[in-house]
């Protein structure tokens, strides 16, 4: 086992090259070449690219949890979720291709997924069965995936979505459709509208 070599050294500067490249870019190999150590050094600590990922979103996910135990929680479920959100997105905002590093990963620490109990007692406690309240967290978890994915997409790649460039793309008709477009408000503002209507669909199961 390399020297100085831990998961802790790894996942920072698998963040940094995450940041510099993209989520494309992270493979053990080139990890390994930016830590000056041979790819076999790196298999003491992970065995392939996807328990890599599951280390990287377990560090970004730590954070999450970090800064909800800091934030006082809202007076009901509805203010709680909604913080939760947008910590989540704020910290997948930190790093490039942030969102796309949780997307099928498996979390690592206990205490990450030990965390969650809060969470389903503040939801059980206001109504929701066990199952609803498990449903909630996950509806909102993938709400914040891919809004962000898609809101850091749009931002590294502005050229490819210029709404008047895919007006002329559309050609004639389609009026409507082209109208959408030009009205597209991407950041916080669709975050919160949209989030919005996620909290809204859960209070009408509560209820």
């Amino acid at each position: 086992m390399a020297k100085g070599i831990t998961r802790e050294r790894i996942v920072a500067v698998a963040l940094e090259l995450l940041d510099e490249k993209g989520m494309d870019a992270i493979t053990v190999r080139a990890l390994a070449s930016r830590l000056s150590v041979g790819a076999p050094a790196l298999y003491w600590h992970v065995r392939n690219k996807q328990e890599l990922l599951d280390e990287m979103s377990t560090f970004v996910m730590r954070r999450v949890v970090n800064a909800l135990s800091a934030v006082t929680p809202g007076a009901g479920w509805r203010d709680a979720l909604a913080t939760y959100a947008r910590i989540l997105r704020s910290e997948y905002l930190l790093h490039r291709d942030g969102a796309r590093i949780f997307s099928g990963t498996r979390y690592s620490g206990p205490e990450v997924v030990k965390a969650k109990e809060s969470w389903l007692e503040r939801l059980t406690a206001a109504g929701f069965s066990l199952a609803e309240a498990d449903d909630a967290i996950d509806l909102v978890t993938a709400f914040v995936v891919g809004f962000v994915i898609e809101e850091q997409e749009r931002s590294q790649s502005a050229d490819r979505y210029s709404p008047t460039g895919r007006d002329a793309w559309l050609g004639e008709g389609a009026d409507l459709v082209k109208a959408a477009g030009h009205l597209r408000d991407d950041g916080d503002q669709r975050f919160e509208r949209q989030l919005g209507v996620v909290l809204d669909g859960l209070a009408a199961r509560l209820r």
